[in-house]
């Protein structure tokens, strides 16, 4: 399982973790709790050129940026329960070496071109310009946008060469095309492989993958280059290369089997060999990526790797649309974003709260919107008044009648094996949905077993019974704790630290997923532990505070 690598330019935010991190965390943790064997792969990805520019604007150098920025994404990756079992990143040494290799067979077996071009020049900085350096308007949408992609508007591929009215982005200038050897991956070679692969072999990929893997492959490929003309890099590792580096998506994926190969050469006996990860017939690969993504892992990191020609192929890759912000784009230079390192201090102890927003919004199939209102509802609305509420009765009503001690199960009514039956069927639900990379609905589903909880309390109404049949509200409260216990399993993709607090509740060690949906999690006479509150209400005065201060933000990209 690999998360696509972000930029060390800066902080990771809310968009990040609904695209990428939080799916795939929730797809990790499902197959760890059923007992496969997943490595999950990330990184930071340091020798971009949005680097370079955060460098420049600061007056530092891009290590100084990429040591910064590493640390902080690591760190916030870590307190939002992303459970990688390697974050690395592009700068090491490992990753410099494997890189260097891989770009040198290649080579080597005359599988790259070596081809002179015209490429823009800026005479002002005496510098070739990369795609990311090239600013203009995009030919197709007429929006602003960089030589390799338009962000702002239609989403399509570019190259700098199409832009109208291009210009250096540092200086501002007309820059002229100027001749440059660089060295090609001939795509138009693997086309037909290609179409064969993906068209024919993968038509189960979500329709936004497979859309635009269609539309380029319709297209004649064009060999693109491997190597730019920059000093913050990997140098290529070629005679008469001298001031050109392996172009950052070269180099960026090569990064998920460096940082493989990292882990597995410190514990060996604990995952095995890198190559059995990245290079075994019984490897199933998996990518998290965003959309502006799609093209780079399903045409050309697979073209790198059939070149090689002893990789496995991805399986399948999952990649979200886009997160806007109070239906707004969001954008890292107008700082129009929900920082994750922010929302930790305003928000401590609430990262299922954030998960559980995103992922009820993820934007899977289409661009999806983050509003604080919508959190809070969410919030106060389903995890506090379904899931919290039935958890806290369950557990209260236990502590009230029986000492906290788990009471004894008597015969079942037909109502209660209607209730049985329901969120028993949950699991085979969940699973179908974790399968098919659905987590929204699957999320829903598991939410679903809280709401059969608190109808099944609100219409045997136990607090009424114990003045009449204490065998009963047993029962009530025997069942009623075995959807509690299911509650944390089900939920344990999803909301990892809530999970946990609820089996300390439960005074239990963790269950395994193939025990979702029975009635026997809690025996007869278990004690439990300590009851508290699973979620706490967000008030209207914290909400105001966050929309003040977007506010606040946008006044400051008018003026």
């Amino acid at each position: 399982m690999t998360s696509a690598l972000p930029y060390a330019n800066g902080p990771v935010h809310i968009g990040h973790l609904a695209g990428v991190y939080v799916p795939a965390d929730i797809y990790v943790r499902y197959l760890r709790l059923k007992g496969e064997e997943v490595l999950f792969v990330g990184g930071s990805d340091e020798h971009g050129v949005p680097v370079t520019q955060r460098a420049r604007k600061e007056g530092i150098t891009p290590q100084d940026v990429v040591d910064r920025y590493h640390g902080i994404i690591k760190e916030s990756f870590k307190e939002f329960g992303i459970s990688f079992d390697v974050y690395s990143r592009t700068t090491s040494d490992v990753h410099h070496k494997f890189a260097s290799d891989f770009f040198r067979k290649l080579y080597d077996e005359g599988k790259l071109v070596e081809q002179s071009t015209q490429q823009f020049y800026d005479e002002k900085t005496e510098k070739f310009l990369t795609d990311r350096d090239v600013v203009g308007e995009c030919p197709y949408c007429h929006k602003q946008a960089y030589g390799n992609q338009c962000e702002e508007g239609c989403g399509r591929a570019l190259e700098p060469t199409e832009l109208i009215n291009p210009r250096s982005k540092e200086t501002g200038e007309t820059p002229i095309l100027k001749e440059t050897k660089n060295w090609y991956l001939p795509l138009n070679e693997y086309q037909q492989w290609l179409k064969e692969w993906i068209l024919e072999g993968h038509k189960e990929w979500r329709p936004n993958v497979y859309g635009q893997c269609k539309s380029w492959l319709d297209m004649d490929l064009q060999p693109r280059a491997m190597t730019r003309d920059l000093d913050w890099g990997i140098p290529v590792p070629v005679e008469g290369a001298d001031g050109k580096v392996l172009y950052v998506w070269f180099d960026a994926p090569i990064g998920y089997i460096s940082n493989t190969k990292e882990l597995c050469d410190k514990e060996p006996e604990k995952h095995g060999s890198w190559e059995q990860w990245w290079q075994s017939e019984d490897t199933r690969l998996v990518h998290f990526i965003g959309k502006d993504n799609i093209v780079f892992h399903c045409i050309i990191f697979p073209v790198m790797m059939k070149a090689h020609g002893k990789y496995v192929m991805p399986d399948n890759v999952p990649s979200n649309e886009f997160l806007n912000l109070e239906d707004d784009k969001i954008s890292t230079s107008r700082n129009w974003a929900v920082w994750l390192n922010e929302y930790l201090v305003d928000f401590p102890g609430k990262q299922d709260v954030l998960r559980y927003v995103l992922t009820a919004n993820a934007p899977e199939t289409k661009d999806n919107n983050f509003t604080w209102k919508d959190f809070q509802a969410r919030n106060n609305n389903e995890l506090v008044a379904v899931y919290g509420n039935f958890v806290n009765r369950a557990l209260v009503l236990t502590k009230k009648y029986f000492d906290g001690k788990v009471p004894a199960c008597g015969e079942l009514t037909d109502y209660d094996k209607s209730i049985v039956a329901e969120f028993v069927d949950v699991k085979g639900k969940v699973e179908n949905l974790l399968d098919q990379y659905k987590f929204r609905e699957a999320q829903k589903e598991a939410m679903e077993l809280a709401r059969i909880g608190n109808r099944y309390l609100a219409e045997t109404e136990p607090w009424k019974l114990a003045k009449t049949d204490m065998d009963r509200v047993a029962t009530i409260l025997n069942l009623s704790l075995q959807l509690v216990a299911n509650l944390s399993i089900v939920f344990e993709p999803f909301l990892p630290f809530s999970s946990k607090k609820l089996r300390e509740m439960l005074n239990l060690a963790s269950f395994e997923w193939t025990s979702l949906g029975s009635t026997e999690l809690l025996a007869e006479g278990h004690e439990l532990g300590e009851v508290g509150l699973l979620f706490e209400k967000i008030e209207d005065e914290t909400i105001q505070a966050q929309l003040d201060r977007l506010e606040r933000i946008k006044k400051e990209n008018e003026a």
